[in-house]
């Protein structure tokens, strides 16, 4: 056995070097393992010595390291991750009780509870139908490719009440007014896929029919059949997992999704959709489960899965610049009333005919037609944006900093 002081390069020969290194990482991992196994037959004799390592040895992340804002984040992170390890460090008086998870004993602040009773998704959870699934209208952006098209295939399996109808070329078809026409129909969302060099590359979801809408970023897309094995969806409404959505924005962007399924899931098609953010990329899978014994479950992903990223929240619909613009008046030159009260009144020409009627009636002192106005209940998206949040580089100051 080398002294504590022994160095394998002090050794000359090559192949005596070489066995003497492998002989030394052998040892050194038979130790590790003895250790783990030693541990681990402790851990079967008393569970909550397990509880009490997991809780302890927690890694530091730039998940559990973020910057913490009180005006974003509803809870502070690292006094989240110190009260769940000193409450692990406290005797229990009975080994089978409920384990502590990290943020259980954190209340949720008094402004994100007023914030959900108020938002524009409040109206949802009030008023629900568990047999009626909200409507989604799916389309692409304008010249869509078979690419997008087979993703749009996708996401209407994936939301139970979810209608693609292609997108018209040519003017007249901004986001906006599709918005408006959808909403006035009864839509309650409305998901546009972006393509970009023939392939998806953002989608745009608008909550229906006053907003907020939120674009995102669109990577990293495997169809269904693009996955190994993957199962085969049913029509059963699934259930809907949601993942570290911590921050206020982060709540609304979550509600925003979950008003996109019905309330109450159908068990019975053991079908789960999952949205789990890890620094803002929010990863979307689907999967159904199956119970192989009283303790675990097995998991076949169906698909699709892609990973989104937000860039932007807008307050209400998405803006149409040219929408309801009232058409520019004519003007004339202002004379001085002396040479005003010299004219004579006489034939005039049909020119000044036309501009006598746009400028504010017939001679007659009769005013001319206006356009006809438009229904009450007729929704008109608005004429300029304005953001909620959006992503911007200077934001991101550290690596520690999130928004989700």
């Amino acid at each position: 056995m080398p002294s504590a002081r022994f160095e394998p390069s002090s050794i000359k020969n090559k192949v005596k070097r070489q066995e003497t290194v492998r002989k030394l990482k052998r040892e050194k991992g038979q130790k590790k393992l003895q250790s783990r196994l030693a541990i681990a037959k402790a851990e079967v004799a008393d569970p909550g010595a397990k509880r009490k390592r997991l809780a302890q040895n927690v890694p530091n992340t730039l998940d559990n390291q973020r910057e913490f804002d009180p005006s974003v984040l509803t809870a502070d992170p690292r006094k989240t991750r110190a009260n769940a390890i000193s409450t692990s460090s406290q005797p229990t008086e009975s080994s089978t009780g409920p384990s502590t998870v990290p943020g259980d004993d954190v209340p949720m602040a008094p402004e994100t509870s007023a914030d959900i009773d108020s938002d524009q998704f409040a109206s949802y959870f009030s008023d629900w139908d568990p047999d009626a699934p909200p409507k989604v209208l799916v389309t692409t952006s304008p010249k869509a490719t078979k690419v997008t098209y087979n993703l749009c295939e996708e996401l209407v399996d994936i939301f139970p009440g979810a209608e693609f109808i292609r997108r018209k070329k040519g003017r007249g078809f901004e986001i906006g007014r599709i918005a408006g026409w959808a909403a006035d129909r009864g839509y309650q969302k409305m998901l546009v896929v972006n393509e970009d060099v023939k392939k998806p590359n953002a989608i745009t979801l608008v909550h229906l029919p006053n907003g907020p809408t939120a674009y995102f970023k669109l990577t990293s897309i495997e169809l269904s059949k693009r996955i190994s094995g993957h199962a085969r969806s049913t029509a059963h409404f699934p259930e809907l997992v949601l993942n570290n959505f911590v921050t206020r924005l982060g709540h609304t962007v979550g509600r925003m999704f979950q008003t996109m399924f019905p309330p109450m899931p159908q068990f019975q098609g053991r079908q789960v959709v999952t949205l789990h953010n890890q620094r803002d990329f929010l990863f979307f899978r689907r999967h159904r489960y199956a119970f192989r014994s009283t303790e675990k479950a097995a998991l076949q992903e169906i698909g699709p899965r892609f990973t989104l990223k937000l860039r932007s929240l807008r307050t209400g619909l998405p803006a149409v610049k040219s929408f309801g613009e009232p058409s520019t008046r004519l003007e004339f030159d202002e004379f001085d009333d002396s040479v005003v009260d010299t004219e004579q009144p006489g034939p005039k020409s049909p020119d000044q005919q036309r501009a006598k009627e746009v400028d504010g009636g017939s001679e007659d002192g009769e005013k001319g037609e206006e356009s006809e106005p438009d229904p009450k209940d007729k929704t008109k998206p608005p004429t300029v944006d304005e953001y909620q949040w959006q992503w911007k580089p200077k934001l991101e100051t550290t690596r520690r900093t999130f928004f989700l």
